[in-house]
């Protein structure tokens, strides 16, 4: 589903809780057309109701920051901004806030269907992901405070300066696809089939059938593609080494 499309009329409602494809796609329409969200990431918390209610007032939508159909049909319409002399870009912001372990604005986003790092990175990347091993697991956490699948994955990679997408569906499409997880090496990455169809568990490859990521019952950690729970559930392997 896109926002332009006819197919906005029939979209699901969305508001505080949500998560998945249909966020990350109303997060990057309401920052086009000029509301301030600075985590695009597919979870609909409260900067996205925020930004929701702000484009609600302005649009003289009954204000509940939550996206109906009406919101949607509005959001179709609404014209992209278009920066210049006039309008003022926003300034870049550093890759973490001053203090804090969240991760702001990262650059621009890793292009999809092709490696993306570097051999020589590889080693760095993996030291990062051990470090936070034992790190709790929480639905939407992306800080090592807690993390989630994808938030876990998207931190490593933020802090080895590539930015990645927030949501394991939206990190299924980078590199390149594996017919066997004989083809992986170390730094690829992995994905499962758990809570619902398709890509909904990730994690980095190791090597020797290591994966590391963070599970929802024991927090970041180090698994095998063999275990018993692991390996029906192996969807694929991208590999995303150059």
């Amino acid at each position: 589903m896109w926002i332009g499309s006819a197919a906005v009329f029939a979209s699901p409602t969305l508001q505080t809780g949500s998560h998945g494809h249909n966020v990350l796609l109303l997060q990057k329409k309401l920052q086009a057309v000029g509301y301030s969200i600075s985590s695009v990431d597919g979870i609909y918390g409260l900067e996205t109701e925020r930004a929701v209610a702000e484009f609600q007032r302005d649009n003289k939508i009954k204000i509940t920051g939550i996206v109906n159909n009406a919101t949607w049909r509005a959001l179709k319409k609404a014209k992209k901004v278009e920066w210049g002399s006039n309008v003022p870009k926003p300034a870049t912001q550093p890759a973490t806030k001053p203090g804090s372990d969240v991760l702001t604005s990262r650059g621009p986003l890793a292009p999809n269907n092709q490696p993306i790092l570097a051999q020589n990175k590889v080693n760095a990347l993996l030291k990062t992901a051990r470090s936070y091993i034992g790190v709790p697991y929480q639905f939407g956490g992306a800080t090592p405070k807690a993390f989630d699948c994808s938030g876990y994955l998207q931190y490593v990679f933020a802090k080895n300066g590539i930015n990645i997408p927030r949501t394991a569906d939206e990190q299924y499409k980078l590199g390149l696809r594996t017919k066997s997880s004989q083809q992986l090496v170390p730094g690829d990455l992995v994905f499962f089939t758990t809570y619902e169809a398709g890509a909904s568990h990730c994690g980095i490859y190791l090597g020797n059938n290591e994966f590391i990521h963070a599970s929802s019952s024991k927090g970041v950690r180090v698994d095998t593609l063999k275990d018993s729970y692991w390996a029906p559930r192996y969807l694929g392997g991208k590999h995303i080494v150059k």
